[in-house]
Order: C-alpha cells, then structure tokens, then sequence
C-alpha cells in the first residue's frame, strides 16, 4: 500500500510537469472506485489551471481556481506521467489530460483508491478534517507524543500508526522506526517517558525522509511517476525479516500480530 514516502514520491515526480498548466479533458474509463468518482468531473475541470499539487497525509491534492481535486492511491494505485499516446491498460482508470501534451493517468488494480472533488478549503472536508499532525513538521516533536499518550493503553506501534495521531507512519514505517529507536512495539504507549519518545519522534522523522530519498519502498506493486519501483526496500532492518538474524545483536527477529498488522521487532534490542 503506498505510504506517506510514496505519497510524496508521486507529488514531486508531478508538480513539475503539471502545475500551472491547463486541463484539456478528463477521460473516465472506471469511476466505481473506493467511492465514485464525480460524474461531472470532464465538465468540472476542463478548462482549469492547476494551480499547486501538495500532500496531506497520504492524499494528494490538486488545486485549481475553483476547487481542488483529491486524490488516495488506495491499496494498489499509482499515478504516471505520460508524454506519448500510449494505449490505456486493462487497470488505467482516468486520464488527465493537459495542453501541454502530458497525461497524468490513473490506474489502480483493486480499485480501492480515491479520486473526488470539493469546493471546500480540503482541510475541511471529512476525509481529512480530523487527521494529525504531517510527521516531518515542527510541531511533530516528542512532546507531543508524550502528552497524547497520556492514560492510553494501546500498544506504542498502533498509537503511531493512527492516523488521528499522527499520520503516514504505514505499517512498515511504525516497525523501522521502533527499532530505530529501540522500543518494543507492544510497550504500553502511556507508559513511556518524555526522553524515550523524543528519541522516536526523530527516528519516525528520520525514516520517513530516508524513504524518501530513495523514492519510497516497492513490495509489491508501488511505482512512481515514470513507472519505477521505490528502492527503500533494501534498507529495512526490521520489517520482512521475521526469524533472520537482528543486523545489530544477531538475535532472531520476533514477528507477531499488533491490531492484525505484522509486527517485526528484536528482543534484544528494543525494550
């Protein structure tokens, strides 16, 4: 599933080639998707100036004068630029397409991602009204952490990985990061000490840009604006390597079940 680092991957991949550029047509080969896409979504944006793509958790928003395109990759989707007239494939759900020449095409095999339209300033609609705070701001710190924790009993890697907590730490994320830190992923998140929890906040922020950098991590099916798999996959010390040797102690990893999501941690080294 795309997380937060391939989220971000997409949005820097295609900015550059369609901010501040026109919308000629909206193709829509599927529109029955997590939800429905809006019927009048050609009618709607053709015409339009893209104005800004940013990113809000794990939503990409294209804003034009009148409103703002949202956009969730789902479980399987991926956005790509196009600049020929390549044929749409069996899962190429919705093309975008600009004056410019490229095409910004949609395709999603499960068909569990998200493609609406609002009118409303996007923080207010209710996708993303109540999400946390974006990981890689100031404002995400150990403090933080620390007093939203307070009195709960939830495991520590499921406190990080909601979504009204804080946002785009996805599963393999929560276990890197945890190991980074050296935390157990089922230690008690309202009883962690202020220290412990600055000490995540940064490995959160660490993994995360990490990810980043190397185009976020391919399992299975992510690829970025041109196609390519992300590379961070080679990195991951912890999760994916159930019962191999911890890279820092040699101990065998454990793998467990926290919330019905695979949890991968070393005994040894995070208490």
């Amino acid at each position: 599933m795309p997380e937060l680092p391939e989220v971000e991957t997409t949005l820097r991949g295609i900015a550059p080639h369609i901010v501040n550029q026109t919308i000629k047509a909206v193709i829509v080969r599927q529109p029955q998707l997590r939800w429905p896409v809006p019927d009048h979504l050609h009618e709607t944006l053709s015409g339009q100036t893209v104005k800004s793509v940013t990113r809000r958790a794990k939503y990409l928003l294209f804003a034009t004068g009148t409103g703002t395109v949202i956009v969730h990759l789902g479980m399987s989707g991926s956005l790509r630029v196009l600049t020929d007239e390549k044929p749409p494939e069996k899962h190429d759900h919705i093309d975008i397409v600009l004056k410019n020449g490229v095409l910004v095409r949609y395709n999603d095999p499960r068909r569990f991602g998200t493609l609406l339209w609002t009118v409303e300033p996007p923080g207010q609609h209710d996708l993303l009204k109540t999400l946390g705070p974006e990981p890689l701001q100031l404002e995400f710190d150990g403090k933080y952490l620390y007093q939203t924790a307070k009195a709960r009993k939830t495991p520590v890697k499921s406190f990080i990985m909601d979504s009204h907590v804080v946002v785009g730490v996805g599963n393999i994320y929560a276990n890197e990061a945890l190991f980074m830190a050296g935390l157990r992923p089922t230690r008690c998140a309202g009883r962690i000490a202020l220290e412990r929890y600055g000490l995540l906040a940064d490995c959160i922020k660490s993994v995360l840009q990490s990810a980043i950098a190397q185009g976020g991590t391919t399992l299975r099916n992510f690829v970025n604006e041109s196609g390519n798999p992300g590379y961070f996959k080679q990195q991951l010390a912890v999760y994916g390597r159930g019962a191999l040797p911890c890279k820092h102690c040699f101990t065998p990893l454990e793998e467990i079940r926290i919330s019905n999501r695979t949890t991968v941690f070393c005994r040894h080294c995070q208490t």
